[in-house]
């Protein structure tokens, strides 16, 4: 069973943005597609893929690795997330049923350095016990610390049901500049990154987020 929204969430975030040809970006699911549209960059989209570690503290604690589109619905932006694993049953199906966003599980290993430098890997299988078949990995070095915390606004938006789900999310973290190295498999679920270097790598440092809205109270009479 997994927790009510919203769910309050710190950890650590490690960031690479790339731009990918709309052309091989994976498809929305249909309603989705028909409300949002990928921000433009010049022929281009814009991807952020991200290894994340939710630390305890929070209303859950596991890893993640995620790919999102930036997008916009009628000129808002929005973040789409096309592709996640995470190594949590409770996030696995609250993220599916809260928010429609298409958690799938995985074998995930993030370690980190004492300087911050992080290394990490994703595999998946089909059956308990068989091979295990390689997502990809990651490394990161850490670069210098920018002061201050940085608020961390954005909005969700996800097919469920039907219907377009726009979740918000609110919280601050340090940032970090820094450089990564992607290796992911050609013939994997994220092969359209495959080859590509990022843009920009940052890392978010001890966030703390607010995912989701808190439902309305229940009306009562006198």
């Amino acid at each position: 069973m997994y927790p009510p929204q919203p769910w309050d969430l710190r950890g650590q975030l490690y960031l690479s943005v790339f731009a990918v040809p709309r052309s091989a970006l994976p498809a929305l699911p249909g309603p989705l597609a028909a409300a949002v549209r990928p921000v433009p960059f010049g022929r281009r989209a814009l991807v952020g893929a991200a290894w994340v570690r939710y630390e305890p503290g929070g209303v859950l604690h596991y890893r993640e690795l995620l790919a999102a589109v930036l997008v916009h619905e009628r000129l808002r932006p929005r973040v789409s997330i096309t592709d996640i694993w995470v190594d949590s049953v409770e996030s696995r199906d609250g993220g599916r049923e809260l928010w429609g966003i298409p958690k799938d599980l995985a074998d995930l290993s993030l370690r980190t350095a004492p300087g911050g430098d992080l290394v990490a890997a994703a595999s998946i299988g089909p059956e308990p016990g068989a091979r295990q078949a390689p997502i990809g990995s990651a490394s990161f070095r850490a670069g210098p610390r920018l002061p201050g915390r940085w608020p961390t606004p954005m909005s969700v938006a996800q097919a469920l049901g039907g219907a377009v789900v726009r979740t918000p999310v609110r919280g601050r973290a340090g940032l970090r500049l820094g450089s990564g190295t992607w290796r992911v498999e050609a013939g994997g679920p994220l092969g359209y990154l495959a080859g590509r270097r990022p843009l920009l790598t940052v890392a978010l440092t001890d966030f703390r987020l607010r995912f989701g809205a808190t439902a309305p109270a229940a009306a009562t009479w006198p």
